[in-house]
């Protein structure tokens, strides 16, 4: 099969894992037996075999969500393996957990979260607790993970440490995070985030800095981290026989995704690399897009669910941006060849990754070009030294420790420093009809061009048109939009209103940024307690804010105390407090304030 066919086999076993139905056994072994005899004979038209492998990938995504229903409701009491590092999540620790075979969202709450927080994946606890379906909203997303339920946990009785591989794997994210503890408390969650993806501990801020330079994929692992474990182990697999060198390449990779839990994103790397591997091993050399459709192909069969996963998607569509695009981007860019090359791999990874950002994270920045460009460079070496060097200063302690890790500390502040500019770098989002129409001028421009030099620069100027053109246009008037999960802004004549009922603060941060947000003028907070306060805290941390208002009895820094129904006059908006405990904000346009 050609590397269209592989393509289209890919998309295939995706599209397939998506409908998930179940079709009859008969008919998918008889497509089967059929497109695996025309593979071996070679007599067959592959688009049987794509079929089959549909049919296949259907079936079986089929029996991945039935597989669902096996995940206990009611009363739980009993071992069971935690399969996730517990994340505190407003007040409350969240947790993945396998009870029996079926896969659970945990949440904790008092001393049960206590008991908990401190385990890791691999451990086993022993919990009692009530189980329930989740609510329709979140059933999707869940199942990504293969969690069928949600359980409370009201008691946490024992724990013990998991078999060996587990173990051996929590002593290497030990050893990762006491060399990251040498470099101190504010870069050291960045440093762990970017060598073995445990960004647990990253402040809401850095995070939203990371978004809004689009430099999030520096704090999950990749294809990049795999890459460089196996360049580190290079000089020791050369000097190995052909079949020794490809096994200890396979344990590699398969030790590396167990340190890092099995992250999507590793796996594709994983599946990649290891046929990689044995391509070579067997003298078949293939090309990239066939390595990628092929590491799909396996993957989604392995684990039908993998096709929901974000981080899966983004991870394919990077690699496939990379793939197809890089070469041929970097050879009509201008200039140094170090420069367009790195120019060449930062677009064709953003363009990889844009159908996938934008339907589930809405617009893109810009600024993700020149925050890649100068913080990728740096994060190579982050990552290969917090393998190697960053595990012996972990080792031998604080003394002779600190001053290995002296050089990645720097690195490490260079990459906070350079996402800290991108994110407030005036270049505005990136939006589906943008990418919609550079990618239409772009396929024109290769069409009807003849000079290659006078339409790279034609086709330069129009899309730097199409891209940067909405900044000079005024922000639109904002009429109650909903920004955040529990966050609400209105905007007229540049004065914002933001109304904060319970959301998050990074989520806020992200939804000011997609509307265009740069200054708000009044936060009103519908409840005053601790959550609130932070929420706005980190908010005053990233954008100006000017007054705070909150109801009565409030814990909210300078915010103004205000009793149910009073109005508060900004610019041309007025804005009425709920008359009643659960009611809600009304924000109306009246004369304009003189005094602001």
């Amino acid at each position: 099969m050609g590397d269209r066919w592989v393509l289209a086999l890919a998309a295939a076993v995706v599209a397939g894992a998506t409908v998930a139905r179940a079709a009859p056994v008969g008919v998918v072994a008889v497509v089967l037996a059929v497109g695996a005899i025309g593979a071996v004979t070679a007599r067959t038209h592959p688009v049987v075999v794509v079929v089959g492998a549909a049919l296949l990938a259907s079936w079986l995504g089929a029996r991945a969500w039935d597989g669902l229903d096996a995940a206990p409701v009611g009363s739980v009491e009993g071992w069971a393996d935690v399969l996730s590092d517990p994340v505190w999540v407003q007040g409350a620790l969240r947790v993945d957990l396998r009870v029996g075979e079926a896969h659970v969202e945990a949440w904790a709450r008092g001393s049960a979260a206590d008991a908990l927080a401190g385990r890791v994946a691999g451990d086993q606890v022993a919990v009692r607790g009530t189980a329930r379906r989740p609510p329709p909203s979140a059933i999707t997303r869940l199942a990504a993970r293969h969690i069928g339920a949600r359980l409370t946990v009201s008691e946490v009785e024992a724990w013990r440490s998991g078999p060996w591989w587990a173990r051996a794997a929590n002593s290497v994210r030990k050893l990762v995070a006491d060399g990251a503890a040498l470099i101190g408390p504010e870069r050291a969650p960045l440093y762990t985030g970017m060598v073995d993806g445990d960004d647990r501990d990253l402040p809401t801020e850095v995070v939203d800095d990371f978004r809004g330079a689009g430099l999030s994929h520096l704090t999950a692992v990749s294809g990049q981290n795999v890459a460089f474990v196996l360049v580190l182990a290079g000089p020791l697999l050369r000097r190995c026989g052909l079949r020794v060198r490809w096994l200890l390449t396979l344990v590699l990779i398969v030790g590396f995704a167990t340190v890092t839990r099995f992250e999507p994103s590793v796996l594709r790397a994983s599946a990649m690399a290891a046929v990689v591997a044995t391509a070579s091993g067997l003298g078949w050399p293939q090309s990239r897009v066939r390595l990628v459709a092929l590491a799909v192909v396996g993957l989604v069969l392995v684990d039908p669910m993998l096709v929901r996963s974000v981080g899966f998607q983004l991870s394919v569509g990077a690699t496939l941006g990379l793939a197809v695009l890089a070469e041929p981007i970097g050879a009509r860019l201008p200039g140094p060849r170090w420069l367009a090359e790195a120019l060449a791999v930062t677009v064709a990874a953003q363009l990889g990754v844009a159908p996938v950002s934008l339907a589930v994270f809405g617009p893109m920045p810009l600024a993700s070009i020149p925050a890649n460009v100068l913080a990728v460079p740096a994060a190579g070496p982050i990552m290969m030294w917090g393998l190697t060097g960053g595990v012996v200063a972990g080792r031998l302690g604080p003394d002779v420790g600190a001053a290995i890790q002296w050089p990645v500390g720097q690195l490490v502040g260079w990459v906070a420093a350079v996402a800290r500019w991108g994110a407030h770098l005036p270049l505005g989002q990136v939006r589906w009809w943008q990418l919609v129409v550079v990618v239409v001028l772009v396929a024109a421009g290769r069409r009807l061009g003849r000079s290659p030099r006078t339409v790279a620069g034609a086709t330069a100027s129009a899309t730097a048109a199409v891209l940067l053109g909405p900044l000079l246009v005024a922000p639109s008037d904002l009429g109650g939009a909903e920004v955040a999960r529990g966050a609400w802004a209105w905007r007229h004549h540049g004065v914002a209103v933001v109304v904060v009922d319970g959301a998050d603060a990074a989520a806020v941060l992200s939804g000011l940024r997609t509307a265009d947000i740069d200054r708000v003028d009044l936060v009103v907070c519908l409840e005053g307690g601790r959550r609130a306060a932070e929420a706005v805290w980190v908010v005053r941390s990233r954008v100006p804010v000017g007054a705070i208002v909150a109801p009565i009895g409030h814990q909210i820094r300078d915010a103004t105390g205000l009793l149910p129904g009073a109005e508060v006059a900004i610019g041309p908006l007025i804005v009425t407090m709920p008359g009643s405990e659960g009611g809600e904000v009304e924000v109306t346009r009246g004369p304009p304030d003189p005094g602001g």
